[in-house]
């Protein structure tokens, strides 16, 4: 059994969140080496990078993979925004099921068929940042009417601007979710009287009665909406992460993320193809072998571990 202790460095899933306008995108922008997949057009006035806005959930999918398949092109893949990238995902389900509107399908059919769509996407992004790199998300909110089943009357509260099938999914996916709004400075005046001076931008990274919101990092309540703000949580670094980044540097993505998840060296593979024949040099790295042996290692990942294990009981030296 092995024990990992302490903080580990991993890619981090963000969701942002927040009325029209209040800066979503630029936040978003700021993180490192950005690539945008616009599903509104509303970068079309930033300097940044972008993939073609896609028009279909398909489309969509594809564009994910293009950037699962080559990780070197970004080091954050922002969608902007969820609320209309679900317009598309409902498009398809409709498209699937020959009907004009998601309500046709049934009671609730549709946006089911929808969330299930929605999940498969969540999922290639979670192999995203398995692999390295973040994940940022950006939505609109919207005010809803709330009721608590155990008190008497209702409260406003902002809520991701998506359908109840995928707002809680995609909450639960992220690993922080920032609800990004204005606030209000009231100050007194001489006469004794309270008066707006103006408002300032402001993210809450924790829940509320009035929002959701979220962070694993031990943030403040409440901060300015920078990314100076969130920098140290998503660009943490612990002692030995930037030796093994550079250790798998170059590596099949697939396989790169295998041998991280399981804390497989590059060392243990080039035994493994040594002692099987498929390479002479036992100098020559994992980046520079054919894609058949890429493959072989990917398709039969589940017998490498105890491959691994196999060679370092065999290669070692009892005490006499």
């Amino acid at each position: 059994m092995k024990i990992i202790r302490g903080k580990t460095s991993t890619a981090t899933k963000v969701v942002i969140y927040g009325p029209e306008g209040i800066g979503k995108s630029t936040l978003a922008s700021r993180f490192p080496d950005p690539l945008f997949i616009d599903t509104e057009g509303s970068t079309a006035r930033m300097d940044v990078a972008r993939l073609d806005r896609p028009t279909t959930w398909a489309e969509l999918e594809r564009q994910i993979k293009a950037v699962k398949a080559e990780p070197d092109c970004c080091k954050t893949l922002v969608i902007d925004t969820a609320d209309w990238a679900e317009r598309l995902c409902i498009s398809e389900v409709c498209t699937d099921k020959k009907v004009s509107g998601i309500e046709d399908i049934g009671y609730g059919k549709g946006y089911t068929y929808a969330k299930e769509k929605f999940s498969k996407a969540l999922t290639l992004l979670s192999e995203l940042t398995a692999a390295g790199t973040n994940v940022v998300i950006t939505a609109h909110a919207q005010m809803r009417k709330f009721e608590q089943p155990d008190e008497m009357g209702a409260y406003d509260r902002w809520e991701l601007k998506l359908s109840k099938q995928c707002a809680p999914m995609l909450k639960e996916w992220a690993d922080m979710v920032l609800f990004c709004n204005y606030k209000t400075e009231v100050i007194k005046t001489e006469t004794g009287t309270r008066k707006a001076k103006g408002a300032k931008r402001v993210m809450y990274t924790t829940h509320n009665a009035c929002w959701d919101a979220k962070n694993r990092d031990g943030l403040p309540d409440e901060l300015p909406m920078d990314y100076e703000s969130i920098r140290s949580a998503i660009e943490f670094t612990p002692t030995g992460t930037q030796e093994t980044e550079i250790k798998y540097s170059g590596i099949d993505p697939e396989l790169r993320s295998l041998m991280i998840r399981d804390s497989i060296t590059e060392e243990d593979l080039v035994n493994i193809a040594v002692s099987k024949g498929w390479i002479k040099d036992g100098l020559a790295p994992v980046s520079s072998y054919p894609a058949k042996i890429v493959k072989a290692f990917v398709k039969g990942w589940d017998k490498i571990p105890a491959m691994v294990k196999e060679i370092s009981d065999s290669e070692a030296v009892p005490f006499n």
